[in-house]
This record gives C-alpha cells, structure tokens and sequence, in this order.
C-alpha cells in the first residue's frame, strides 16, 4: 500500500509505502471490541467500597428475647436489615482487568490501524515539529488540514514545542509511538502517523 506523505504546511513530500500485514488487514469488529474491552476493563481503579457486617462497630448481644416479642429472632445490630449496618453483597477493591492474550493484541492492533487506511482516515505526515509553541498557529494548520478530530502518533520522541501548541486543542490527542493503542485510535476519526512513528511499528511488527 502506498500513500502520499505531507508536510504540516500542506505541502507533498513524497510517498511511502506501507506493509499489507500491518495497514492491508481486513478489519475484524470482534478483535477491536475485545481489545477496547480490555483497556477500558484494564484502566478502572476498582476501588469501590462499603463496610460489611464485620466492618461496623456495634453490639453483638442479643436485644430482644427469643420469644413472645413478635418479631424477627435477632442476634446483631450490625446486620444489613438496621440502620447503620452493613451492607450485604456489597462492592469490594479489586481488579477488573480481564486477561488477553499477547498476540491477540498485537493483532488487534493491526486490525485497529488497517481500519483507519481502509477507510481513507489515515495521514501520513513528514514529521510533527513546530518553531514556536503557539496554539493559535497550530490550530489554523490543523484546521487548513481538516484535523479538527485527530490521533498524532510520532516517534520515540515528540518535539516539545509540538506537544505544548497541541495540547490545549480539543479533540487532538499528541502521543508517542510507545503510547499507541485500539482505543485511542478508534475514539478519534483520523489518525496520524509520522514517518518516524512508521518506522518504529514496521521494526515493531517485523
């Protein structure tokens, strides 16, 4: 597969040739849903919770006589049916994390990125570095694009002026070729991949 290469003026420079097993890929729906899964599964902290009966501070003795009072038998205040008890089958700390296996997201991956250039949402830029730090200016190159809604993907380091005139633009998320995942890439319509973030997933993949 071959595509142009732009500049962040707007100018072409050139083409490049992308690898069929990573950006020619049928995308499969079931592969991309079980890897947004994972993530969001992966990412929740999990850290909900509630005092149980052996949590709470209360008298254990019995309150009411066995017999003749009318009512349930009880033995404890500190169950679920009073007020100031425990809750019963509450929620507790854990993990939600489900496991997958290691080459199911790779591939998944691939699906994720044969998706974007399957259907044309897919920019292959020269290289992501501005002079100055300015917003104002970013945002009229990403707009003379029709980069309103984007994923930029660049190499093992972003420029530091780049990273700083993007990040208070909504809907641009900025993120080095260590950071790309199926989530972030399927949440924004298009994706942009530098040539140096091209590189680093052919040598990732190979």
């Amino acid at each position: 597969m071959e595509l142009n290469v732009t500049t962040l003026e707007g100018k072409a420079s050139g083409k490049v040739t992308l690898a069929d097993d990573v950006f020619g890929l049928e995308p499969r729906q079931d592969l991309l849903q079980r890897m947004v899964r994972y993530q969001l599964l992966k990412r929740q902290a999990g850290t909900h919770d509630v005092k149980n009966r052996s949590e709470i501070t209360g008298t254990t003795k019995k309150f009411v006589r066995q017999k003749g009072s009318g009512g349930a038998r009880h033995g404890s205040r500190k169950v679920g049916q009073f007020r100031s008890g425990g809750r019963a089958f509450g929620p507790t700390p854990r993990s939600h994390a489900i496991e997958l296996p290691k080459k199911v997201r790779a591939l998944a991956l691939k699906h994720a990125l044969s998706a974007k250039a399957k259907a044309g949402e897919l920019v292959i830029l020269d290289k992501a570095s501005v002079k100055d730090a300015k917003t104002a200016g970013l945002r009229k190159v990403f707009g003379d694009m029709d980069l309103s809604n984007a994923l930029i993907i660049d190499g093992a380091e972003i420029d530091t002026n780049f990273a700083l005139a993007a990040r208070n633009i909504p809907l641009i998320d900025v993120l080095p070729i260590q950071g790309i995942n199926v989530y972030d890439i399927l949440r924004r319509r298009k994706l942009v991949l530098t040539k140096a973030a091209i590189e680093a997933l052919e040598a990732r993949f190979a």
